[in-house]
């Protein structure tokens, strides 16, 4: 099933970074059971954090003092954040995606100003990431909320629960 993940990807265009480091003192992801926590990752790839500052909806004013991003482009930064954990994944299941057995939870948060309401179409990005991989396995309970800042400025982290099978 590894191969049947990585093509998918593949077709969709996407691929996995070649690395992915914890940005301070914690493991990547931890395994309890058959569940693995995932520990929250930013819009980062190969090191280089693809999208900064604050998400906007069009309805608000953009702020004249920072750069900030539009709800679409946070949309694919939530997805480059799925895919630093599926690389994550593919390390907690020993390179076998076939071992995964769905996707229980996953956990949004995006950097906005006060009065942003879209928090859920930007982890959209994330979640049609994981049901396109794994189908109904990749169904998932979620949480979508704003915060005033993240790691490296990102606009997007995400963290995810995934079982074992």
């Amino acid at each position: 099933m590894t191969v049947g993940i990585l093509e998918t990807l593949d077709a969709m265009g996407l691929s996995l970074p070649d690395s992915c480091h914890p940005r301070g003192n914690f493991l990547p992801y931890r395994i309890d059971g058959n569940q693995v926590f995932m520990a929250g990752q930013i819009c980062e790839w190969n090191g280089i954090v693809t999208t900064v500052g604050p998400v906007i909806a069009s309805s608000q004013p953009p702020p004249s003092d920072r750069v900030h991003v539009d709800v679409p482009t946070a949309e694919l930064a939530a997805r480059v954040c799925a895919l630093n954990l599926l690389f994550h994944l593919r390390d907690a299941c020993g390179g076998d995606f076939g071992r995964v057995g769905g996707v229980l939870r996953v956990g949004g948060f995006v950097n906005c100003l006060p009065g942003f309401d879209q928090s859920p179409a930007v982890i959209n990005g994330a979640s049609d990431l994981f049901i396109a991989l794994f189908g109904e396995r990749g169904r998932h309970a979620r949480t979508a909320v704003g915060v005033a800042g993240l790691p490296g400025n990102a606009s997007v982290e995400v963290d995810a629960i995934f079982t074992l099978a």
